[in-house]
């Protein structure tokens, strides 16, 4: 893993999913092989693997504070491109440094992770009715998830962090995406996986699918020939195919059924 420090000129940035965003890391040492993030960084590190670099913004807190005095309030998505608590967080701190200036400034804030880390900072968000916290999650086999996230905190690692929210009075949310073909789109993958989140039931559930981002092919099989090579064809035609929608269909009714079986369904918001 190479880390290093950059510069940056602004941190609290419009996005399409809400108000602002602010990315505190330019990389991510989750180095998920399915991220669509990768893009973010494929002019700034173009012969890099995704996951083996992250840039330190190690002056995002004192320009967002600038920022912060000027922009219009709105909610924030805390991180579209990197994790904000990943491994590196518990060095360098630019993360919770930026929470605690958003948490002042009274921004609603919209917080995702893969990473139990960002307990440390229940001691900032405790209490907040205008925070939603969530965690993603594409399996309940911690084997499986070291493949396809390596850098990721543990599944259930990351449920119990839901629980911890929900005892300090946070809103909380699981993402449950992209569910991965063959392993936990189905069957007794699908299943153990909805058992898991209805232990630690989160106010809302996001679903997603696996879906193609440029440069992710190389990497996503790779990860699929290490857990089970026999599933590398349907990978294929899930992504390259025009059996797209089909089983867009099969899976939206197999997710349905399953979040049923655990009282789960009136939470279920659908990405796909």
């Amino acid at each position: 893993m190479r880390v290093r420090d950059v510069r940056v000129r602004t941190a609290l940035t419009r996005s399409r999913l809400f108000d602002y965003c602010v990315n505190p890391y330019a990389g991510c040492a989750n180095a998920c092989v399915y991220c669509y993030a990768r893009f973010a960084t494929r002019f700034s590190h173009p012969h890099e693997e995704w996951g083996s670099f992250v840039d330190v913004r190690g002056n995002a807190a004192a320009v967002l504070q600038r920022e912060l005095l000027r922009s219009t309030p709105g909610t924030v998505f805390v991180s579209s491109v990197c994790d904000a608590w990943q491994s590196v967080e518990a060095e360098y701190g630019v993360t919770r440094q930026c929470l605690g200036l958003l948490l002042g400034a009274g921004y609603p804030l919209f917080l995702q992770t893969k990473n139990a880390l960002v307990l440390r900072d229940f001691d900032l968000l405790a209490g907040s009715s205008n925070v939603r916290l969530g965690v993603t999650v594409t399996t309940v086999d911690a084997g499986i998830a070291r493949v396809f996230e390596p850098g990721a905190s543990p599944p259930l690692e990351r449920l119990r962090v839901l629980h911890e929210a929900r005892r300090i009075g946070l809103n909380t949310f699981a993402f449950l995406g992209p569910l991965l073909p063959g392993i936990s789109d189905r069957d007794e993958g699908l299943y153990r996986l909805m058992a898991a989140v209805a232990e630690r039931p989160p106010d809302s559930l996001f679903v997603d699918r696996l879906n193609r981002r440029a440069g992710m092919w190389p990497a996503v099989s790779r990860a699929v020939c290490a857990v089970d090579p026999s599933l590398l064809p349907e990978y294929r035609r899930i992504l390259f195919s025009s059996e797209s929608s089909a089983y867009d269909v099969a899976l939206r009714k197999r997710v349905a059924d399953a979040a049923s079986a655990y009282g789960l369904s009136e939470r279920i918001e659908w990405c796909f």
